[in-house]
């Protein structure tokens, strides 16, 4: 476990796209978002392995992703938002493309796999992300790379904010939804 995590202040107003607001309002503003993904991890693990078993194949709505499709939808875009971050923080000039998380969640087959599986994954990818952001030159951070559209550019720590963020985002929705909608018997299973 890597006990020296930075500090990595929170981004300003324009160094991400305007819908990523919803993600950055989610993680506090003390600069301990490292710590947090870290923590985070735990804390969703112990959520998730609570839950009956059946309830991850749970759907709280006709067109949702499943409780074990949304897990991996996060360790997805973690991973591809990471992988963003190493290129900004190396100051690539190309634009990067974006990609479609429907299809990614259609063809992970996620509701096929074992959840210590998932957990393997997730953890080994968040390791990574905090081992990444730990080790960025500090000017890297304040770098913006280009998405497609000049609304998809972001600072270097913009992108480990939009992965707490984001993570915090869908957490967030298995609480609020997932849960009640089981508990409430939901026909969307």
């Amino acid at each position: 476990m890597m006990l020296n995590l930075r500090t990595i202040p929170k981004p300003l107003e324009g160094e991400f796209p305007p819908y990523a607001i919803m993600y950055m309002k989610l993680i506090p503003d003390d600069g301990r978002v490292l710590e947090h993904l870290m923590q985070n991890f735990y804390d969703v693990k112990e959520l998730i392995y609570n839950l009956p078993a059946q309830m991850l194949y749970h759907r709280y709505a006709e067109g949702k992703w499943s409780i074990k499709e949304t897990l991996v939808h996060i360790i997805d875009d973690e991973r591809i938002f990471a992988y963003r971050a190493l290129r900004f923080a190396r100051n690539e000039q190309n634009n990067l493309i974006g990609f479609d998380q429907d299809s990614y969640v259609t063809y992970s087959e996620a509701d096929g796999r074992n959840l210590d599986n998932i957990f393997e994954e997730y953890y080994f990818v968040r390791m990574s992300t905090i081992a990444l952001f730990n080790g960025l030159p500090e000017d890297s951070f304040m770098r913006i790379g280009r998405g497609t559209g000049t609304a998809n550019n972001a600072s270097v720590r913009a992108l480990a904010y939009h992965i707490a963020g984001h993570e915090q985002h869908h957490i967030n929705l298995i609480k609020e939804r997932y849960i009640p909608a089981w508990k409430h018997g939901s026909p969307c299973n």
